[in-house]
């Protein structure tokens, strides 16, 4: 039951208020003109509290003890904290430093903005090598690449020295390049299969990393995921004999639908932090009676609140760079493998609708590691479907181009100039929303047209 603080007040005129506090949360009924300290003794009373706490806001603003809680700004139905320490403001440095470990990029521990940049040059070069000697007719270069490739897998997954993360991260593009090199096949029709094999490689070193190093699994986590996936994908398409357009046109569309779903499925939450135990078969009348346990494990620990962060940051991160990865490689190999007239069209939409799509889901991440790979995955299909419309344009498209880019321009200056007052809380995010939406929808319809299947049933009812 609530129980009364005070004498001073008018009857009838009383502040309905819960106090939070280290031995749990209790509802009390007091007048307006009672102080902070009559609500801290009437609190330390009720539960049993050794000594007199320290009452203060919800959001951390300390009461003075002789100020009547209405001059303070309480109303009723506010919710007061009691502390019996003294915290420190949320705009102090150390509570600033101790929130920036979950917005690092790639890895919590020993990395950095400068980690994550040599992460991804190490895997650019060890990709580029690995294609290099699978394509060279130099039989002891070939060795010599591989060689080191391998070297480079197997230094990686060590876990030793201060960067081990790092490293380990980087040792599945080293074996899925040395596999690449080792298969030695570079060829329209078997590429898929080949980079399915390399996939395979990475997903198993990635596992390895993670067993012997286990700082390393959430990114390990992508690197399974998407080796393993990749290596699924293109056996299937392989032994049911589709053309490698189809398989680029569903790795396109997988990265495009995997930036919407992977915030999703990134933060992991543990059962017992979301749900009270204690009184989930409690009714809300007698949720109101002072509780008769211990409520501080209820309470969830900063610790865990960074730990998830971090995980869900780092999950979010690697799978952005694995969708950069996935669509700057389906994409130009799309567009190369659609030879025929009705397919290319396809093609082209789908690289268009793509990066369209990866850049318009790419507003709604807050991580500003993984909003910048999207956006550089969306930029990537663009460029590379200007790359390929460049030789097959006429004079008078291309005056068509440049009207329409001069549009654009144009209404790239209002949305700035809107954004820029004020208008994007809620005009521009239905819009970019309804946008993100239907290219969705309309890249899903263009594989039907990328991969074949259009022309195959127009020429069998035809």
């Amino acid at each position: 039951m609530a129980r009364r603080v005070g004498s001073r007040g008018r009857e009838g005129h009383h502040l309905a208020l819960t106090v939070h506090g280290p031995l749990g949360s209790i509802d009390l009924l007091v007048p307006p003109g009672a102080a902070a300290t009559d609500v801290a003794r009437e609190y330390a009373a009720q539960a049993g509290l050794g000594s007199i706490p320290l009452i203060s806001t919800q959001l951390g603003q300390p009461l003075a003890a002789d100020l009547p809680l209405v001059d303070g700004g309480v109303d009723s139905g506010d919710v007061l904290v009691a502390s019996t320490t003294l915290h420190r403001s949320p705009t102090d440095s150390s509570a600033r430093s101790r929130w920036r470990g979950p917005s690092a990029p790639l890895t919590n521990r020993g990395g950095g903005p400068v980690s994550g940049l040599v992460l991804g040059v190490a895997s650019g070069m060890a990709v580029l090598a690995g294609w290099c000697a699978a394509v060279t007719d130099s039989s002891r270069w070939h060795s010599v690449t591989v060689d080191l490739l391998l070297l480079g897998a197997v230094v990686g997954v060590l876990p030793i020295g201060v960067q081990r993360h790092v490293r380990a991260l980087t040792a599945p593009a080293f074996a899925g390049a040395a596999a690449f090199a080792l298969v030695g096949e570079a060829d329209q029709e078997k590429l898929p299969v080949v980079l399915g094999i390399a996939g395979l490689a990475a997903a198993v070193t990635a596992a390895v990393a993670r067993a012997l190093d286990s700082g390393t699994d959430a990114a390990a986590r992508v690197w399974i995921v998407t080796g393993a996936g990749l290596f699924v994908l293109t056996g299937l398409a392989t032994l049911a004999d589709l053309p490698p357009r189809a398989t680029w046109s569903v790795l396109l569309v997988l990265a495009m639908l995997a930036a919407r779903v992977v915030p999703a499925i990134a933060i992991d939450v543990p059962d017992n932090y979301l749900i009270d135990m204690d009184r989930l078969a409690i009714t809300a009348w007698s949720a109101r009676d002072r509780p008769r346990s211990r409520r501080g494990r209820v309470v969830v620990p900063e610790a865990a609140v960074v730990a998830v962060a971090t995980r869900g940051s780092t999950i979010v991160t690697a799978a952005a760079a694995a969708i950069l990865a996935v669509a700057s490689v389906s994409a130009p190999l799309l567009l190369v493998s659609a030879d025929l007239p009705i397919d290319r069209l396809g093609a082209r939409a789908l690289v268009f609708l793509a990066g369209g799509g990866l850049l318009l889901g790419a507003r709604s991440y807050r991580h500003a590691a993984a909003r910048q790979l999207l956006r550089l995955a969306g930029l990537a299909c663009w460029v590379v479907l200007t790359w390929a419309l460049v030789p097959v344009l006429s004079d008078g498209q291309w005056l068509g181009v440049a009207v329409v880019a001069v549009a654009l321009a144009g209404v790239m200056v209002a949305v700035a100039v809107a954004t820029g007052r004020g208008w994007r809380s809620a005009w521009w995010s239905r819009r970019a929303e309804v946008a993100e939406g239907l290219c969705f929808s309309f890249a899903l319809a263009a594989v039907v047209v990328s991969s074949g299947v259009f022309r195959i049933l127009w020429e069998s009812t035809s």
